[in-house]
C-alpha cells in the first residue's frame, strides 16, 4: 500500500532464513532458539528434500521456493544498483506472492486449516492496523471524529483487507445520507483514489488514494 518495494524485499530475504530454520528444526524434531543463515543457502534448502518424513510442500515446495526468494534479495534491484529497467515494484509483488503463500503453508500445516482459511489468516495477520481505528469483530470506528467523510472511507478501505463492501463502509462510518455518500465515492473513483465496482457494491484502495492515507496518518504522528 506504501510502494515501499526495496523494504519488502530485504523483508523477503529475512522470511527465508526464518522459514529455512523451520523447516529444518521441524524435520529435525527440535527447533533453534533463532534463525540463521547456512553458509551456502541453495545447498541447504536442496538438503530439506532429503527429509521425506514432513509434509510435502515442507519438503518440497517451500524448499524450492526459498531460494528464488533469497536470490531476489541478492541480486535484482534492491541489492545493486545498475540495469536500464528498475525491477524492485515487480520485483516486490513477487516476494508478496510468494512470502504469502508460504506464510500460508505454514500456518495450514501446523494449524490444521484448510487453504482458504489460512490464507485468511494470514491477510489477517498483514492487514495494515492504525490507532485512528478501533475493531471489534466486523465493526471499524475511526476515533477522530472531526475527520473529514472522505478521510474516513480512505482509512477504512486502506486499513481493511483488498476489498470492502460499501455497505460496510456506509454502516462502519454511520453516515445517513447514502446518496450524498455514493456521490462521493464516485468522486473518489473519478480521481483514483479508489476503485468502484461497476455494481457500485465494492470499494478499493488504490496507490494514490494510500499515499493519502500515508499523509493523514503521518500528520496525526500515527503512522
Amino acid at each position: 500500500m506504501e510502494r515501499r518495494w526495496s523494504p519488502a524485499e530485504l523483508s523477503g530475504g529475512r522470511l527465508c532464513e526464518i522459514v529455512f530454520t523451520i523447516l529444518d528444526g521441524h524435520a529435525k524434531g527440535g527447533y533453534a532458539a533463532s534463525p540463521s543463515k547456512p553458509s551456502n543457502f541453495v545447498a541447504a534448502c536442496r538438503a530439506l528434500e532429503t527429509n521425506t518424513h514432513v509434509p510435502r510442500s515442507f519438503q518440497i515446495l517451500i524448499p524450492r521456493l526459498l531460494p528464488a526468494l533469497y536470490e531476489i534479495r541478492n541480486n535484482r534491484g534492491v541489492g545493486h544498483v545498475g540495469g536500464d529497467v528498475d525491477p524492485n515494484h515487480m520485483d516486490a509483488n513477487a516476494v508478496l506472492s510468494m512470502s504469502s503463500w508460504i506464510v500460508a503453508e505454514l500456518v495450514r500445516v501446523f494449524h490444521g486449516l484448510s487453504a482458504d482459511d489460512a490464507q485468511s489468516a494470514v491477510d489477517a495477520i498483514a492487514e495494515r492496523r492504525t490507532p485512528l481505528v478501533w475493531t471489534d469483530g466486523d465493526v471499524r470506528r475511526i476515533l477522530d471524529a472531526d475527520l473529514p467523510l472522505k478521510s474516513q472511507i480512505l482509512i477504512l478501505t486502506a486499513t481493511s483487507l483488498s476489498r470492502v463492501q460499501v455497505a460496510d463502509l456506509l454502516r462502519w462510518t454511520e453516515y445517513k445520507d447514502k446518496g450524498y455518500f455514493m456521490r462521493l465515492l464516485r468522486q473518489m473513483h473519478k480521481q483514483r483514489l479508489l476503485n468502484l465496482t461497476e455494481e457500485e457494491t465494492v470499494a478499493q484502495v488504490l496507490p494514490p488514494g494510500a499515499a493519502e492515507v500515508e499523509g493523514i496518518l503521518a500528520d496525526r504522528q500515527v503512522v
